[in-house]
């Protein structure tokens, strides 16, 4: 039977990256760690997880997706036991290779995944993403690598615009790199948190406190660097004298 990735909401999450390089699971799709067949033993499952510092394995039978096992699973049983005599959920958490990676990280997050494993449509497994391929993505994406600032903003839900925050920002001939929108439980404020590309911000502060905007805090990345450089500095001459 054919196992369907389970939906929901995608967290609001904006970075902006190599727009040719397509922004789904298929292009972190990897075969390199083979998944495990229901007659491997958890013993050998947790060879193959130490070996790729992994804590999830897919198990796939005659090409179809029956399950992911975790390495708490095997060690809350018998190791000698065959992995697919475990009682393990029937609809393995699961993503379509043309689902956005936003999709994979919600699915990373939700079951605390370390692998997500990708299927077709009738639930044939085409292989997986893993969590360290994810994160190296996003972090060699120009959201991460480009020079700029963060600013984090509360602001009422019912006034949260983020096109008006990006006007106040492109006011000052800057725009917004990546953006992530925090809500809390029993609140009626939300927290935003801009990257924007300059590096020289004053003025922009100071326009968001003249709309109102609460400035939670800023962070030059360039001033950032450094001071983290003047302390290391000082941390060598401290060790060479």
């Amino acid at each position: 039977m054919p196992i369907f990735p389970r939906r929901g909401s995608v967290p609001t999450f904006l970075p902006l990256t190599n727009l040719d390089f397509p922004l789904t699971a298929e292009s972190l799709l990897t075969d390199l760690i083979v998944p495990l067949r229901p007659a491997d033993t958890g013993e050998e499952a947790l060879g193959v997880m130490g070996e790729f510092y992994v804590r999830h394995l897919p198990i796939v039978e005659n090409r179809q997706l029956v399950a992911v096992i975790s390495e708490e699973d095997i060690l809350n049983a018998d190791a000698m036991e065959e992995v697919g005599n475990y009682p393990l959920a029937s609809r393995p958490p699961a993503v379509f290779p043309d689902d956005h990676l936003y999709d994979v990280m919600r699915l990373l997050v939700e079951y605390k995944l370390t692998v997500v494993p990708v299927i077709d449509r009738e639930g044939n497994y085409l292989g997986m993403v893993s969590s360290e391929d994810l994160l190296r993505f996003f972090a060699e994406s120009s959201t991460f690598r480009d020079p700029g600032s963060i600013v984090i903003l509360e602001v009422g839900r019912q006034d949260y615009s983020l096109a008006e925050i990006a006007r106040i920002v492109e006011s000052d001939g800057a725009v917004i790199l990546s953006s992530f929108v925090r809500s809390f439980p029993d609140s009626g404020l939300v927290e935003v948190t801009i990257k924007v590309s300059s590096q020289s911000i004053a003025s922009t502060l100071a326009t968001f406190e003249r709309y109102k905007y609460t400035v939670k805090a800023s962070f030059n990345e360039k001033q950032l660097q450094d001071t983290m450089r003047e302390r290391y500095d000082s941390l060598m001459s401290y060790l060479n004298v």
